[in-house]
């Protein structure tokens, strides 16, 4: 019994533990992880939460599962069947049928009920289940459906985009903060030959692929992912050439002579650069270059202005953890610097980017609000949070426009950035007793 309590009071003292216990005494930073796991929930499922696809129906004794055929059909392994395309699902006559909670899509437009139509006036709706609880735009779209999906869109755009964020913010980041001014040494022909290289590697992974990686964001987000990771195993690749040949260059008389790489000196001050420039007026350049709005393209932008937070908290992290003993122990066992990096330094230092993270999610809704608020880099017929926003421009009348989507912007980002602070205090090492 005595054996037990010893290893249940160890088991409490590790660090994930000890970081549980402290979080859990911040109750704002609880029930905001709380509210954030709902809205995670809403946002998946919003297709099944709000759709004009029933879930079942059943139409001169067929059965038919629209909504479930309707994600096929967008895959095109599927086709509607000749009764049921282009028809408009709410006046077919069902033997049967079982509606979604919300019967209607963002697309779906109601000329009954459109220009404005308030949650509390009347509306032409022929029962309580078609009713519109929040109201409807100028064009009689279902602003409840619209809240629901723009869930959707704000949970996608603050986790790919801090993805993407972190992995430069990872990859910066460990590099300036393991390899210092002074660790990291090639010859110098490696060196130039780097240097020279580098263009030419963004251009073939990135330049002459630039129509592929465009053509892949209308199609998927699965493959647009799988062209950026082949375009960047293709500059891995060239890069990694004539650091290969580094060990062959050694033999030359001056030009093979190792000299240190101030990695930490040039990465920092590409941070510096990055955070001096305003992050929307970046966006909005880079926005207004690019012909063809996207989604998946803002969000991508977001992650690579917002990478520079990352990689300075990891590279504080690594700075103090490079020195200890369990690092030194690998180094003279004669592990590779890649191996002692992934393996020993970086598990121990990402306690720290969580916080980083859960405050850049804020940032990149807020960002991708504002874009969608001046309808600049996403499509037109993506329904946003932001966009909503924006129909609620030179209307006053049509208040539940403006509250409600400006309300779960605010609620969002709040949420976030007390869970930020719960981590920040969670993970202070002061309060580790």
């Amino acid at each position: 019994m005595a054996k037990d309590n010893n290893i249940q009071g160890q088991n409490d003292q590790t660090l994930s533990a000890i970081v549980r216990r402290q979080f859990n005494k911040n109750r704002p930073a609880v029930w905001s992880l709380r509210v954030l796991i709902v809205i995670f929930i809403i946002g998946f499922t919003a297709d099944f939460v709000a759709n004009e696809r029933p879930y079942y129906a059943q139409i001169n004794g067929k059965s038919y599962f629209p909504l479930l055929k309707g994600y096929g059909v967008d895959l095109g392994v599927a086709q509607w069947p000749s009764e049921l395309s282009n028809v408009k699902w709410s006046e077919l006559n069902y033997e049967k049928v079982v509606w979604a909670p919300v019967p209607y899509s963002t697309t779906t437009v109601d000329l009954k009920n459109n220009d404005y139509a308030s949650p509390f006036g009347q509306q032409n709706v022929p029962s309580a289940r078609w009713k519109h609880w929040l109201g409807t735009d100028n064009l009689g779209r279902d602003v409840l459906s619209g809240m629901i999906h723009g869930t959707t869109v704000a949970m996608m755009v603050g986790v790919v985009s801090m993805s993407v964020a972190l992995l430069l913010g990872l990859f910066f980041g460990a590099l300036a903060g393991y390899y210092g001014d002074n660790k990291m040494k090639m010859t110098r022909l490696t060196l130039i030959l780097n240097i020279l290289i580098l263009p030419l590697a963004f251009f073939y992974a990135f330049g002459v692929r630039s129509y592929t990686l465009t053509d892949s964001l209308g199609t998927s987000i699965f493959a647009f992912l799988g062209q950026l990771l082949l375009s960047l195993a293709i500059l891995s690749a060239i890069i990694a050439i004539p650091n290969l040949l580094d060990r062959f260059f050694k033999k030359l008389p001056y030009l093979g002579a190792e000299i240190s790489v101030p990695v930490d000196i040039i990465i920092s001050r590409l941070i510096e650069i990055l955070e001096s420039i305003p992050s929307l007026l970046l966006l909005l350049s880079i926005v207004a270059i690019i012909d063809k709005p996207s989604l998946m393209i803002v969000m991508v932008i977001i992650g690579f202005t917002r990478w520079t937070g990352i990689a300075r908290y990891l590279r504080g992290e690594l700075l103090k953890v490079r020195s200890l003993e369990y690092v030194e122990a690998a180094q003279a066992l004669g592990y590779p610097e890649w191996r002692i990096i992934l393996r020993h330094t970086l598990p121990n230092a990402l306690t720290s980017v969580l916080i980083s993270v859960s405050f850049g999610i804020a940032s990149a809704i807020l960002l991708e609000s504002s874009l969608s608020f001046l309808g600049i880099g996403v499509p037109p017929e993506q329904v946003t949070w932001g966009s909503m926003l924006s129909l609620a421009r030179g209307v006053p009348q049509a208040w539940w426009i403006a509250i409600f989507p400006g309300f779960a912007i605010f609620v969002t980002v709040t949420i976030f950035n007390l869970i930020g602070d719960g981590l920040t205090d969670a993970l202070d090492p002061r309060l580790k007793q």
